[in-house]
């Protein structure tokens, strides 16, 4: 049996029974759930395949992976990739969460990750049997270190902190895992919501590749961008040989996205329209947010891209920041979940409704 630590988020409750003794109720900023309904053209298109008697197929319609390989081209930089390097999954954290074991990663490999990050790129390489190693930089590594690592994990924007790598230090990443023999597995999730920088590069990107996608994989989900974290819609591609071997596991185990939400993705993916509609929301949520918390003492760094805001009062550990939130009936991520140098931040989330955004701006102002 794994012997797992408890999921981290269970030592919230004691802050979200706190919070939500406030007057006017809880606002609750912490886990980042999308709560705006989910578009029109992706319910007609889930409805539309719910006849669906047979069974799907793992690696996807190819209406599905043609809809994704035009979506990279048009929204991320990335021309030709062929569909089939592409594999929908069943949201991207079951992804993240079985790679390393579906990669063949054992007790002699390590598994990198962001020196802040979210905690299922560790939980992978536990379950594996791997050892996972945060570092703020692969680059910086000893030889002997490096000789082990099988998998490098790059996440941007980054979750907690909305930081951007820039497509030259991506590149160097990639240079540093093809000597070494390694895949880099990039979690590009909130690409679609950048906001103090033109663009945010893909690992597939011809600037940050050089014009191969061999052990590379670009992992994105639709649940922030379209408001579909209920549909557990994602995908990854990249290196064909590495997609065909992946497919080849999944068929084995029974990672098959259903049809009904292969259709949904697909038409998500095919919609311009309302992703940009969504952003200008959470542009607005994020003005709100971030003159109240500079109005209230606390300080905001990264947070260039993303749905949250990386924020420290810059004196105070973790906790007492999250029980200060708490007392004026507003729950945070704390920054501690997301691994040592998480230390002395919170993360607020820009996914509560807007009268719940507001109702917490009015109680940080307050003071």
């Amino acid at each position: 049996m794994l012997n797992l630590p408890e999921y981290p988020w269970e030592a919230m409750a004691p802050y979200r029974q706190l919070a939500a003794e406030h007057p006017d109720g809880t606002v609750d900023l912490s886990i980042g759930t999308p709560v705006d309904p989910t578009p029109q053209v992706i319910q007609q298109a889930l409805a539309a395949a719910a006849d669906a008697p047979g069974y799907p197929t793992t690696y996807g319609t190819l209406a599905l992976r043609e809809a994704i390989s035009d979506w990279f081209a048009r929204r991320r930089g990335v021309q030709g990739l062929d569909p089939a390097a592409v594999l929908p999954t069943i949201g991207s954290k079951e992804f993240v969460a079985w790679l390393p074991t579906l990669l063949g990663l054992g007790s002699d490999d390590v598994v990198l990750r962001p020196e802040i990050a979210y905690p299922t790129y560790d939980m992978g390489a536990i379950i594996a049997g791997a050892k996972p190693v945060a570092t703020a930089d692969p680059l910086a590594l000893d030889e002997e270190t490096l000789s082990r690592v099988k998998l490098i994990w790059l996440n941007s924007p980054g979750n907690p902190t909305g930081s951007v790598d820039s497509a030259e230090w991506m590149a160097q990443v990639v240079a540093l895992a093809r000597r070494i023999g390694a895949v880099v597995a990039s979690d590009e999730c909130y690409a679609e919501l950048p906001w103090e920088i033109d663009r945010v590069p893909s690992i597939l990107d011809p600037e940050v590749c050089a014009g191969s996608h061999e052990n590379l994989l670009a992992v994105y989900s639709v649940s922030k961008q379209s408001n579909l974290a209920g549909y557990r819609a994602a995908f990854a591609a990249g290196d064909p040989e590495l997609v065909k071997n992946l497919v080849n596991a999944r068929k084995h185990a029974g990672m098959i996205m259903p049809a009904p939400i292969q259709a949904a993705l697909q038409a998500a993916v095919s919609d311009d329209a309302h992703v940009d509609e969504q952003r200008e929301l959470y542009r607005h949520r994020r003005r709100t947010l971030i003159t109240a918390v500079e109005a209230a003492g606390f300080r905001i760094e990264h947070s260039k891209a993303g749905l949250y805001l990386w924020v420290t009062d810059g004196s105070s550990d973790t906790w007492s920041q999250v029980q200060r939130m708490a007392e004026k009936g507003i729950v945070v991520g704390p920054g501690i979940f997301y691994g040592e140098a998480g230390e002395g931040y919170i993360r607020l989330g820009l996914t509560a409704a807007q009268e719940r955004i507001e109702a917490a701006a009015q109680r940080l102002q307050k003071g």
